[in-house]
């Protein structure tokens, strides 16, 4: 039996399901009909594309770009929880009535 063969709207149209559509690559696979490394390889291919000809899918940022920002926006809620914790200590330590807290 040869390997099916599908056309490049086909493949283009599965690789923005998975891209825009928040699924995982092995069920929409499944539910596609083709094999998760099949989808991953067009995956891979189409991205490739569009990092070389600098277009954009639809959301309107790479996925290189849109993992930069999750990692900086990751770095930034952190150093916010850092911050929120040393004021709430300090909002505890001023707030306590008792005479052994007072300078």
């Amino acid at each position: 039996m040869s390997p099916r063969r599908y056309d490049e709207e086909f493949k283009r149209n599965c690789v923005d399901l998975l891209v825009t559509g928040g699924r995982t690559l092995k069920p929409l696979a499944r539910e596609l009909g083709v094999s998760a490394a099949t989808l991953r390889e067009w995956r891979d291919r189409h991205l490739g594309k569009l990092e070389v000809e600098d277009e954009r899918p639809p959301g309107g940022a790479s996925p290189r770009e849109m993992a930069v920002e999750i990692r900086r926006l990751h770095q930034e809620l952190d150093r916010v929880v850092r911050q929120r914790e040393i004021l709430k200590k300090a909002l505890g330590i001023l707030s306590d009535p008792s005479p052994t807290s007072m300078p």
